[in-house]
């Protein structure tokens, strides 16, 4: 049974389903945007957009329902059928990934029901064309002491409000190590404090937009042509006082 205890699944505007958290007291995705979509238009195919690459090594924060993991596999199938995946991604409740099996997925994801099981019951998947690890524990340890350095990460993770520690400017300085030079960072987040905490950080700030969902942000270390640019400079004139969230704050 899906874990319904602290969750309860709701059906998103695009047909897919979410769950709402009770413990964060709020939905894994935006029941407007929906849940397939806020993956795909928010995370994957931007993400996949700025870093072309044989192979790719993806840090999901956090697995939550996986739809963003599931999202990746389905999109890059598609598009990139050549690129070899490896997702490495932590998640804090380990009753819940147990659960997944039993969670109403779209049909889109029906392919991948020996990875949901796998990843469910063992915590870890592999074939040929996919490595993908969740990591039962917290997020912020599971990063500092991690090895590889990333191509792609999706900030995913529950709201500032409802989870800070996921969010602060130390948080980001620890993201910001663990990536590549030419990496990407995506977020559905467009709060002034937490872009500031990605600026300090030396990323560069770019809108994410398009028809029928909200903007979000893309953070890199590069310039980026087809994306909209975030003048952080102008926006710290206008908002004087201003401060990115810090753990001295959660």
């Amino acid at each position: 049974m899906f874990d319904d205890a602290l969750h309860t699944m709701k059906l998103s505007d695009d047909g897919s389903y979410t769950a709402y958290s009770k413990e964060y007291n709020e939905h894994y995705h935006s029941t407007k945007d929906g849940a397939l979509k806020e993956s795909l238009v928010k995370h994957v195919i931007p993400a996949s957009k700025i870093i072309k690459k044989d192979e790719v090594h993806i840090l999901d924060i956090c697995y939550g329902l996986g739809f963003n993991t599931l999202a990746t596999l389905f999109y890059y199938e598609s598009n990139f059928p050549q690129t070899k995946i490896n997702i490495y991604s932590p998640e804090l409740d380990a009753s819940l990934v147990k659960s997944l099996m039993n969670f109403k997925y779209p049909k889109e994801f029906d392919k991948y029901r020996t990875i949901i099981e796998a990843l469910s019951k063992e915590s870890v998947y592999e074939d040929e064309h996919y490595y993908i690890e969740i990591f039962l524990g917290d997020a912020r340890e599971y990063i500092k002491n991690f090895t590889h350095k990333f191509d792609i990460v999706y900030q995913d993770a529950f709201s500032p409000s409802q989870n800070p520690i996921l969010w602060t400017k130390e948080y980001f300085r620890d993201i910001q190590k663990s990536m590549k030079e030419d990496a990407v960072l995506t977020t559905y987040s467009i709060a002034f404090k937490i872009r500031l905490a990605l600026y300090e950080n030396r990323f560069k700030l770019y809108l994410n937009e398009g028809e029928n969902f909200r903007d979000s942000t893309i953070a890199t270390f590069r310039e980026l042509e087809k994306y909209k640019y975030v003048d952080m400079e102008h926006k710290i004139s206008c908002n004087l006082g201003v401060k990115s969230l810090r753990d001295s704050d959660v």
